[in-house]
């Protein structure tokens, strides 16, 4: 068996394989409630055999939607509409997991294919934004609003009831976003936070509010069930959030009950450099994994099987997230076993005589 199909073990959860569905935001939500569109989305990345299938940044209140049509998990209303998925994913042999997200001073934007940069205004159906500090992420976004110390406890209250929600909601991996210049993110960074309270200036300070979110999201997220943490790596800006710190930020992570760090990269300045290549974040989950100890997942450029292979074969991380190559081919997992020749991966019954005639069958639990 090769090594991306080896099923991975964390906590009391086993993920079939090494192959995940990296978060993708689809701003296609009414009111932040999921319909048929996420659930042929995220069904059809489970049948081509990914073994964890983690859904979109959902909001963990209306007011961190990166936009109107972002999913939400503030209301109970929201969770019945999940379950409908996750029950999907979980039939297919895939482990459904969910991402909780605030998006801060990046909220109220327009769905990025409208080609519309900025921020929304109110008469449009925006609202004003939160932050660290009085900072807009640029010219065209708006200015976000200082959260108080009040303000930050409820946001911490949110990502603790949106956790508990999505565990109604059939979840089995719950994954904090803190990365791509989102709220968590803006708190961590030196250039989007300029406070000088106790959520300000040193490390110790600016890493305050997601070491908090995470204890409280830890102590409602069953014990037997992992968490997840997404970092950027760096900010890609002198002076911004820097590798190091996230090598130190990742050890008290894993501290507090965090069992793998999503590690990619970015997302706080407009104006970062950026070197994209083929799995140009990879070295990063790599000195994460070896240097804080915890188990990693690795994203970006990530296309090719033997290229997810070497990854795992190298100990460059332990979970592979695909985004842009699943939306091109929702059957990669299923393309990549046949490419290392890995005949321990079933196709879907239903695909057999056109793909794999003579072959076992993917066992699908029966229907309640």
């Amino acid at each position: 068996m090769t090594r991306l199909f080896q099923p991975y073990t964390l906590r009391q959860l086993t993920l079939p394989n090494r192959i995940a569905v990296s978060p993708m935001c689809q701003y296609s939500a009414k009111d932040g409630l999921a319909n048929d569109w996420h659930l042929v989305h995220l069904g059809s990345r489970a049948v081509g055999g990914a073994g964890l299938v983690l859904i979109e940044a959902t909001a963990v209140a209306p007011e961190g939607r990166i936009s109107p049509l972002d999913l939400g998990l503030w209301c109970d209303e929201q969770i019945e509409p999940l379950l409908r998925i996750t029950r999907f994913i979980d039939a297919q042999g895939s482990v459904p997991g969910i991402q909780l997200a605030h998006a801060g001073r990046k909220a109220s934007t327009w769905q990025p294919w409208l080609g519309k940069s900025g921020s929304l205004s109110i008469a449009e159906g925006g609202w004003i934004p939160l932050g660290p500090s009085a900072i807009p992420f640029s010219p065209r976004h708006t200015v976000p609003t200082e959260l108080d110390e009040a303000g930050i406890a409820h946001v911490v209250q949110c990502f603790v009831q949106a956790a508990e929600r999505a565990l109604a909601a059939g979840f089995k991996v719950a994954e904090v976003h803190a990365a791509h210049g989102y709220l968590l993110h803006q708190f961590l960074s030196p250039l989007s936070n300029q406070r000088r309270d106790q959520y300000g200036g040193s490390f110790d300070n600016r890493i305050r509010l997601l070491l908090e979110v995470t204890r409280a999201v830890r102590e409602v997220w069953p014990e037997q069930l992992p968490l997840f943490v997404r970092l950027s790596a760096t900010d890609w800006v002198e002076d911004g959030w820097n590798p190091d710190e996230t090598v130190e930020l990742a050890r008290r992570l894993k501290s507090l009950g965090v069992d793998l760090v999503d590690v990619s990269s970015g997302g706080t300045s407009p104006n970062a450099e950026i070197p994209v290549g083929p799995g140009y974040q990879t070295r990063f989950a790599e000195r994460v994994r070896q240097e804080a100890g915890v188990a990693t997942g690795t994203v970006g450029m990530i296309t090719e099987a033997a290229q997810a292979e070497h990854i795992l074969r190298t100990g460059q991380a332990d979970l592979i997230l695909l985004a842009r190559e699943l939306l091109r081919d929702p059957y990669w997992p299923l393309h990549a076993a046949d490419f290392l020749e890995d005949r321990s991966v079933p196709w879907p019954a239903q695909y057999l005589r056109a793909t794999h005639p003579g072959t076992p069958a993917r066992q699908v639990p029966d229907s309640d």
